[in-house]
């Protein structure tokens, strides 16, 4: 499959900047040009150094290294997948004509910006015949992979021959996504994970545990105790029985070891987080007694139970994370209780680091500092969020501690904020807040004069957060990929230490969206034409389902009947398509007689379900992610309506026209609780459920047709 025809004469060309020469992906390429191109439809193999085959990074953030023919069987994957290349897998002592060769060794030219070694630095060279990657790690040959496949999408298949020696300036590259305040099921979190490493992102940083933004102080102690808060692992032991009290939006060991698996296999390191002693309602509620009196989302570290609760609680999840660093949150305290906050970080320090015998380390979000008497160990890094709680230039490193840079400035809240924007944007990061792109050391956005030179070797590096302050139904789970979706990759190429121009950059997004590899966040269906999926019901052939857009998307009938080219429901009968979810933008159209007001599924599938009805009200609902979205409108009995449900950008809607009245457009809107004080309605964008048509709804439907892009109006 060739992508990026387009683009093939901007990306693949080699751009001078300064005194050396850089292929256009993203992050860039330092690359010296050479003369000639190679076309990869000539590679006939991959292979991987005899003598480095089961070599692995043991400088990285996992504890779970892939090996070097690891990677390579992952990479020999993605070659198939986005660029439509089959390729065998082998063994050997040195390249061949027409192969990728994968090999180990050290250089001197693989330094972080501080100028120290970094062990994903890697050399990429392009012959006339050949490619060859030298990895200062698997890791390293890991992300050479990434732009092999990134130059090559970008290019048609072809890389200009060349040369160049590529490494990361800073050691964590990522995102943190707020998963305490709304759960993200594990396929989307390995779905993430695909699409960062694509573009060099490392780190995935997963907040665990935490209650919603909505000042518990309002309220008795009986109805904070009750508030929604959740703890986010599910495990049996009896030591944490009651601890989570919501098994279907948890992880189980399986499930998060897997979701570590999968994303270490692209080379990315789930970081988790289990808040406290603030933001720690769910272990209050837990055990009401070892709550702050005077805020119950706030641990009395002075409690004699609250310390060994916390051991408890990590000492059972420690053996869980596959990370060299766990977080404990730690932000947002009392700031009266400087001292307890004190003791608490440095004994959950001194316990996660003997517990572990010194194989995982601590970090804590900046909130105290040391003038303020948080004289926490030198061991523990901070992840500085908020200028309001420090200066972390001279309250951090000038005091020896390293700094993760999570500043505000690209802070994210989904569905709804007065404050922060719900999507990243490319003018935060391509002008920056002092008129040049963004970077790691720009610690803090408002006071130019509060930021390290570009090479302090304290700076770790970047995560950009997203936060779910208001809770579950503020958002679905995929508008989290898209607060990211379109600027993520940008700010990826600055947190590598890339210099991509905003114009290169909209020139090349397209190409490389498309070649990532091991998701579908998008929810793209192929398809020939505009038309994805046309059930006439005009002709069937025994249990299948005729499709007539083309793309051969036939169903499966399940106990139903079709006649008069109608499709009959009853009894739970309903047709089954070979696909799943249609991401933006959509309208899916149909003919629709209920005939009973019992509520049923009209469509469902993995990501949402359009009811026609629910529970007690007969109210047409999307369900996505356990919540519901209800219209103020039902499917009128016994009558024909013509329906269309339309996905556009990040709105849902409705359009329904009854026999001889005027069409009406209806959006579905997510009621957000703002602090306990107020509403606030939002649009919520929701995809097209597929796999099933019917079950459990009683009626007779016509027309099933879905279109790729959603009516101007």
């Amino acid at each position: 499959m060739k992508r990026g025809r387009l683009f093939q004469c901007a990306a693949s060309a080699l751009v001078w900047q300064g005194a050396y020469a850089r292929l256009v992906t993203v992050p860039t390429i330092p690359f010296t040009e050479t003369g000639g191109s190679y076309d990869l439809s000539q590679l006939t193999q991959i292979i991987v150094d005899s003598r480095y085959v089961n070599a692995v990074d043991h400088q990285g953030q996992t504890l779970i290294p892939p090996t070097l023919l690891g990677f390579a069987e992952t990479f020999q994957g993605d070659l198939k997948s986005s660029l439509g290349l089959n390729l065998d897998l082998a063994r050997g002592g040195a390249s061949k004509e027409n192969t990728i060769f994968l090999t180990l060794a050290n250089n001197t030219q693989f330094r972080d910006v501080a100028g120290r070694f970094t062990s994903e630095g890697y050399r990429l060279e392009v012959t006339d015949d050949r490619i060859v990657v030298t990895g200062a790690s698997p890791l390293g040959a890991w992300w050479a992979t990434r732009s092999i496949i990134q130059a090559a999408a970008a290019g048609n298949s072809s890389m200009p021959q060349g040369a160049g020696v590529d490494a990361p300036g800073w050691a964590s590259r990522g995102v943190m996504l707020d998963a305490g305040r709304k759960f993200f099921p594990a396929d989307f979190l390995v779905e993430m994970c695909s699409y960062l490493s694509f573009f060099k992102q490392n780190t995935f940083h997963v907040h665990l545990s935490d209650n919603l933004y909505n000042n518990v102080d309002q309220y008795s102690r009986e109805r904070s105790l009750d508030l929604y808060a959740a703890f986010r692992l599910w495990s049996d032991d009896p030591a944490v029985a009651g601890l989570n009290r919501r098994a279907n939006e948890s992880y189980t060991f399986d499930e998060l070891n897997d979701v570590q698996k999968q994303c270490a296999k692209r080379g990315v390191t789930i970081i988790p987080e289990i808040e406290a002693p603030g933001h720690a309602l769910v272990i209050v509620q837990w055990k009401p007694e070892i709550g702050l009196d005077t805020d119950l989302s706030m641990l009395n570290i002075s409690h004699p139970e609250t310390l060994p609760t916390m051991k408890t609680i990590w000492k059972t999840f420690l053996p869980w994370f596959h990370s060299k660093v766990v977080h404990i949150g730690a932000d947002e305290y009392d700031s009266s209780l400087v001292a307890d906050y004190t003791r608490f970080v440095n004994e959950m320090e001194t316990f996660i680091r003997q517990e572990t015998g010194g194989r995982k380390s601590m970090r804590i979000w900046g909130t105290f500092t040391p003038k303020e008497g948080a004289n926490v160990s030198k061991s523990i890094s901070y992840q500085h969020w908020d200028t309001g709680a420090d200066k972390p230039y001279y309250d951090y490193l000038q005091n020896g501690y390293s700094v993760l840079n999570s500043d505000d400035y690209l802070y994210l809240v989904g569905g709804w904020s007065g404050s922060f924007p719900p999507q990243l944007e490319l003018s935060k990061i391509f002008q920056g807040p002092y008129g040049k792109p963004y970077s790691p050391e720009v610690l803090d956005s408002s006071d130019k004069g509060d930021n390290p030179p570009r090479n302090n070797p304290r700076v770790l590096g970047e995560l950009a957060a997203l936060w779910n302050d208001y809770g579950s139904n503020a958002t679905t789970v995929l508008q989290a990929y898209y607060s990211w979706r379109n600027a993520l990759p940008a700010l990826a190429d600055k947190q590598w230490g890339g210099n991509v121009t905003e114009d290169e950059y909209r020139a090349a997004f397209d190409a490389l969206h498309q070649a990532a590899p091991g998701q579908n966040l998008d929810r793209t269906i192929p398809s020939h034409s505009d038309v994805i999926l046309n059930y006439s019901f005009d002709s069937h052939h025994g249990e299948m389902a005729t499709d007539k857009s083309g793309n051969g998307y036939h169903g499966t009938l399940h106990g139903c009947k079709v006649s008069d080219k109608t499709l009959r429901l009853v009894d739970g009968c309903y047709l089954e398509t070979p696909l799943r979810s249609k991401g933006r933008d959509y309208t899916l159209s149909f003919r629709v007689k209920p005939t009973s007001k019992m509520p049923g599924a009209l469509f469902s599938g993995p990501d949402s379900v359009f009811m026609a009805g629910n529970g007690s009200i007969s109210n047409v609902t999307l369900i996505t992610g356990g919540n519901p979205y209800s219209l103020n409108y039902s499917l009128p009995l016994n009558v024909w309506t013509d329906v269309s449900l339309i996905g556009k950008g990040n709105t849902t809607l409705l359009t329904v026209s009854e026999k001889g009245a005027k069409s009406t457009t209806m959006e579905f809107l997510a009621k957000i609780g703002v602090n306990g004080e107020y509403f606030a309605w939002a649009p919520i964008g929701i995809e097209a459920p597929l796999a099933r048509i019917g079950q459990g709804f009683n009626g007779l439907m016509q027309n099933i047709v879905l279109k790729n892009g959603a009516p101007d109006k």
